[in-house]
């Protein structure tokens, strides 16, 4: 484990100075690690996968639970060390550590067998579109546990009819079953954010039962949040055509016109997918 001497010595070492560009916030605190690991669950037999290692505090936790650990790091400096710093600190396990140097965004396979589970202290300005891809790319991943910015772990574990259910928790739920997993303060970063963060716990299951693709599931989810205080009829004018198709979309799905985003599941917003009035034309991308 990396105590808060560990990070700066290594920090210096490498000249690093975490930035707020890419979000970087170093654990600090070894029990922390050790209750991210314990939380998410990790198993011995478990493939894991990390976004954001950094200097290596929680890879170091992940590699003493798991059987291999892969991580994806996009600095340069950081992701030249890591490999030596699980060298130096965890010898016997080190054949069993992988690093992709990458954006995680462009990350489409990994090194050895499919990852099960995803862990990770995901950079606060990229989380949603990082976890959301990774649970898109590799569905062998089964379970996720990610640290995020407090407000973050709200929106992704947010229910309907919640002030801030919105976009992330629907395109979250169409993955996993979602839910808060605790509370991270700010002393265990160095250097400290100016926010708290969250646990957030996804546990994957099947998609909703739909004759529609979830790229076409997930335009639905846009364009209804994109005018969140508009009814569907006419937050989905533009995706249906007009807002008359729209309505027929949304009463053949079962429905009220006068609903908003806000008040539907994935199952619903699955349902209005399927009866979009021309689906051979293109859709957004998630």
């Amino acid at each position: 484990m990396l105590g808060p001497a560990d990070v700066r010595e290594l920090a210096a070492a490498l000249g690093v100075r975490p930035t707020k560009q890419r979000g970087q916030n170093f654990v600090i605190d070894a029990n922390t690690v050790r209750r991210i690991v314990r939380t998410a669950g990790v198993r011995p037999q478990d493939v894991v996968v990390e976004v954001g290692p950094g200097l290596g505090s929680l890879t170091l936790g992940l590699l003493e639970a798991a059987d291999r650990v892969t991580a994806i790091e996009i600095d340069d400096v950081l992701a030249g060390a890591l490999p030596a710093t699980v060298a130096a600190r965890l010898p016997a396990r080190a054949d069993r550590f992988a690093l992709v140097h990458s954006d995680a965004m462009q990350v489409a396979e990994l090194p050895g067998p499919p990852p099960t589970a995803l862990v990770a202290n995901l950079p606060y300005n990229v989380a949603v579109p990082v976890l959301l891809h990774m649970l898109a790319t590799f569905p062998s991943i089964e379970r996720t546990l990610v640290m995020v910015q407090s407000e973050v772990a709200d929106r992704l574990a947010a229910q309907p009819g919640n002030k801030v259910y919105g976009v992330p928790s629907v395109k979250a739920n169409w993955y996993a079953d979602v839910r808060r997993a605790g509370a991270i303060g700010r002393n265990v970063f160095w250097p400290a954010p100016n926010v708290d963060s969250g646990l957030v716990s996804l546990v994957r299951r099947d998609p909703p039962s739909t004759t529609a693709s979830r790229e076409e599931v997930f335009a639905a989810v846009d364009a209804a949040f994109a005018q969140r205080r508009k009814t569907l009829r006419a937050a989905l004018s533009g995706w249906a055509g007009s807002a008359p198709a729209a309505e027929a979309a949304l009463v053949a799905a079962g429905i009220s016109p006068q609903a908003r985003g806000e008040a539907l599941t994935v199952e619903e917003f699955a349902a209005i997918a399927e009866h979009r009035p021309d689906r051979s034309a293109p859709v957004s991308r998630p």
